[in-house]
This record gives structure tokens, sequence and C-alpha cells, in this order.
């Protein structure tokens, strides 16, 4: 399942760059994650990075979009194939 960014983020910039996938970028008012790259940083660490970082606890699981541990593993292997 892809993640999301509510509306409680304060901006403070520490996401975006902890992303490995590139999928957090800057929206009109605050941050969001796209769901398309989001892998929940399965297959780069063990937790997702902006999730461990964010200080106000505003990136939950994005129910809109659920995928399971596979179908998030063959996300990243897709990604970085296309990196690579």
């Amino acid at each position: 399942m892809a993640l999301k960014i509510t509306s409680e983020c304060i901006n403070c910039d520490v996401c975006e760059p902890a992303c490995p996938n590139q999928a957090i970028s800057m929206g009109p008012q605050y941050y969001q994650i796209d769901p398309a790259r989001c892998t929940e940083c399965v297959g780069h660490f063990d937790e997702p990075q902006c999730v461990a970082l964010c200080p106000v606890d505003c990136i939950p699981k994005d129910d809109s979009h659920p995928e399971s541990e596979s179908e998030l593993l063959a996300k990243y292997r897709r990604l970085t194939a296309a990196e690579g």
C-alpha cells in the first residue's frame, strides 16, 4: 500500500530527500506522495524513511492504493530497473 501525507504536514522538508524512490514532492499546500513511485521503502529499507523521520506523524497508509509486500517489491524492481 502506498503512503500519503495528510494536511497535518508542517512542510518541515525532512521526508522529500529521505525518499529513495523520489516519490515525495511539494504539493499546492504541503508535501504529497506519488503512489506510482511509493514502495514504502520495500527493497531499500526495513521501514518507510518518511514515516520514521516525520516529526508530526502525518504519513499513514493510503487505503485507496492497497498493495501487498510482493507487489511493493515488484514495483521497487520496476523502478530500479528503469533507473539502471
